[in-house]
């Protein structure tokens, strides 16, 4: 078994790559193809590839995963710049968002009646952060004006750390672990205090360090560009050792490296990009060929209709409030709201559902998640490049808009031609 996924993998990897370029100018994406491999190799297909999911090896890679992405995604954006232009980051991630989790869990009661109230704001939560990289042809066709692009790319970097805390602590609530008010302040605090204090205090003064061997010549420029998978990996074991969140961990110390030591945080950024790459190419293959099929066999009409509410009105309406007053066309707010496609930090939330045998309905949750990630690879990524280019033309016609308005630009999670 081992040896087929290893031959698999690499053979796929190289099979893409060949072609990277030229399917980065259709409407392929990376996600769809490494899922559709995955189908086709699974248990759903021809059965090449067969793992129990509450493995450790599929939650190892998950947790791994999950880790450095919110490490790179906290450390590329630039917050500093970022606060200076907030206006529309600031209303998809300040208003836009709590809406979303609120709206999500208020669909999981209409749609889903045999959930509680936990269980359907725990969707709604695990549901609410967005993955630009499922739609790259938005961040990349230079007719869709930097303002938009960038607050895609924005929205997408911060949302999902600002999401896990509430993840965290709905998946307790969810579980029905018996807490008194002592014991809820003490978890909140290991939570919510120890992991984002340790992972600030380690990446932040590893990353001076790094910056001091460098300045000093003592360092070569790989192992400068090792640190950038040492930190978060660091921070996050530490934190995890001393009772606290790892993965809140890893995101609060990207954003101090990133807030602090600017130059060094895109220095150590462009390593981790290519190792995070990877690993998420990893967890979509692992979406097809093993979750998938499993999720097919639970879904309902139920949860279909719920799929389809998460993508469409559960985003778009929370979009369209946070939007009045800025002085959007109704095309810039209809595109905002469409490309919030829902990829690896959902699936990855889904995953830590694995570590709770509790939950009563668990396994409901996590099938939930995996149709709405599996519809959004499809569906987001088939539109991304014909509406981008649509919705480009359409604003180069006009003039003194505020979508034109200059912006700083955030490196990307996944790079791509320019098309």
């Amino acid at each position: 078994m081992f040896l087929t996924i290893v031959i698999l993998v690499g053979a796929l990897l190289l099979l893409f790559g060949l072609v990277s370029r030229r399917l980065s100018e259709t409407i392929v994406t990376a996600p769809m193809v490494f899922v559709g491999v995955g189908l086709a190799i699974g248990g759903s297909g021809l059965g090449l590839v067969e793992m129990e999911v509450e493995g450790g090896g599929l939650h190892v890679l998950g947790e791994v995963t999950l880790a450095l992405v919110l490490f790179a995604d906290a450390a590329r954006i630039d917050v500093r710049s970022l606060a200076h232009e907030a206006g529309l980051p600031a209303r998809l991630l300040g208003v836009a968002m709590p809406l979303v989790v609120a709206a999500g869990a208020g669909m999981a009661l209409l749609l889903l009646p045999s959930f509680g109230v936990f269980e359907a704001a725990l969707l709604g939560a695990i549901l609410a952060p967005t993955d630009a990289a499922l739609s790259q042809s938005v961040l990349h066709v230079r007719a869709v004006p930097a303002r938009i692009r960038q607050a895609l790319n924005a929205e997408s970097g911060l949302n999902d750390g600002l999401a896990l805390p509430v993840v965290v602590v709905l998946i307790s609530l969810a579980s029905g672990h018996g807490r008194g008010a002592g014991d809820w302040a003490w978890f909140i605090g290991r939570q919510v205090v120890l992991g984002p204090a340790i992972g600030l205090a380690i990446c932040v003064s590893g990353g001076w360090l790094v910056r001091r061997a460098s300045e000093a010549d003592w360092m070569t420029q790989d192992f400068r560009r090792l640190s950038g998978m040492a930190l978060p990996l660091l921070a996050f074991g530490v934190a995890e050792a001393a009772g606290g969140n790892g993965f809140l961990a890893a995101f609060v110390g990207g954003l101090g490296l990133g807030h602090t030591q600017r130059e060094q945080a895109d220095d150590l950024y462009a390593f981790v990009e290519a190792e995070g790459q990877f690993l998420m190419l990893l967890v979509f293959t692992a979406l097809g060929a093993l979750l998938i099929g499993p999720a097919l066999a639970r879904a309902t009409w139920r949860s279909w209709l719920y799929v389809a509410a998460s993508l469409t009105v559960v985003r778009m309406v929370p979009v369209g409030l946070s939007m009045l007053g800025a002085r959007a066309r109704l095309d810039t707010t209809s595109f905002l709201g469409w490309f919030g496609p829902r990829g690896l930090a959902s699936l990855l939330f889904a995953l830590l559902l694995i570590e709770d045998g509790t939950m009563p309905h668990r396994d409901e949750v996590f099938a939930v998640v995996i149709l709405t990630v599996f519809a959004s690879v499809l569906l987001h990524g088939l539109t991304a490049a014909p509406l981008s280019k649509l919705y480009g033309r359409r604003l180069q016609e006009a003039e003194g808009l505020m979508e034109h308005e200059d912006v700083t630009e955030h490196p990307l999670r996944v790079r791509a031609s320019e098309n």
